[in-house]
């Protein structure tokens, strides 16, 4: 029965986002196409639309389901983590934690024995999390068990940065239009703040820019309401903010470049400045262009 229950609170909270996302329109699509679409029975569908029907968020007439309110975080459920769950979030802050301290290095081998021990999880759970990192050919699988960090070429960069350039530009264009009621352009103006108190402990505490860097990207990919993206982001800013940092001699100056851009472009959005915004990031994302080319002529062997 608690089987049954995980699965039917899974799956509200699965159609709760889809319809938020519109990936699911009013009118819904027949409860069997539903059940095809989040791969449960018809059984468990029904009861989930039976819930949101008593939730107010459908309506039936009929045959005909259609969405009645916008969802709120109150109509979904706070399902709880499985063991593996739980293990796969240990793990990934572990792998990237491992990266930024250059504990793995592009060119390095590693073992999913070696990490398992290290991080103590399960070596299942470390071979899941390095198959999915792999697609983004950041990794390589040697021989059964064994992987290479890889070392990517200018080629790589370029691709990525097209990627990157369209992502946060498309989210920028949104972040501009959201309400002024949102929450986020508060948010802008505090991280407008935290930059400035940065900048001027800059000499010091340059190395925390990092954490403040991830956050000036998310606030802005926020406004894109789009699950997709934050996840091409999460390998980007791995990529970012780890892999070609291994020379660090002139990592404050990086730095303080980055606060300077990041504050204008901050400053043009809480203005309502659309075209400066826009142009002052398109200039940030072509420093980090240059400076993640810098990176790979240095790291290339003599």
């Amino acid at each position: 029965m608690a089987r049954n229950k995980n699965l039917r609170e899974t799956t509200t909270n699965q159609l709760l986002d889809a319809i938020k996302l519109g990936h699911v329109e009013s009118p819904l699509p027949s409860q069997s196409a539903l059940s095809e679409l989040f791969s449960v029975s018809r059984t468990t569908m029904r009861h989930v639309m039976n819930d949101l029907l008593e939730k107010g968020v459908l309506q039936q007439q009929g045959e005909i389901w259609q969405v009645s309110r916008s969802p709120t975080e109150n109509d979904g459920y706070v399902t709880p983590l499985s063991e593996n769950d739980i293990q796969s979030a240990e793990f990934e802050s572990f792998f990237n934690d491992a990266i930024k301290n250059k504990h793995i290095k592009p060119g390095q081998e590693f073992t999913e024995l070696e990490l398992s021990k290290q991080s103590k999880c399960s070596t299942t759970v470390v071979r899941e999390h390095l198959i999915r990192f792999s697609r983004f050919s950041l990794i390589e699988n040697i021989n059964r068990g064994r992987w290479r960090m890889v070392r990517f070429e200018k080629s790589y960069a370029a691709s990525l940065f097209e990627l990157r350039e369209m992502l946060e530009c498309h989210a920028l264009n949104r972040f501009m239009n959201l309400p002024r009621s949102d929450e986020r352009w508060q948010q802008a103006q505090y991280l407008l703040h935290e930059h400035r108190a940065l900048r001027d402990a800059m000499v010091n505490d340059y190395q925390q820019f990092s954490e403040l860097d991830h956050r000036f990207h998310r606030l802005i990919l926020s406004a894109s309401n789009n699950p997709f993206m934050d996840q091409f982001y999460d390998i980007i800013s791995v990529i970012f903010h780890f892999h070609y940092q291994w020379d660090n001699s002139d990592l404050r100056k990086r730095n303080m470049v980055a606060i300077e851009e990041h504050m204008a472009v901050l400053s043009n959005i809480i203005s309502g400045d659309d075209i400066g915004a826009m142009g002052e990031l398109r200039h940030h994302l072509q420093t980090a262009k240059r400076t993640m080319e810098n990176s790979l002529i240095m790291e290339k062997p003599a």
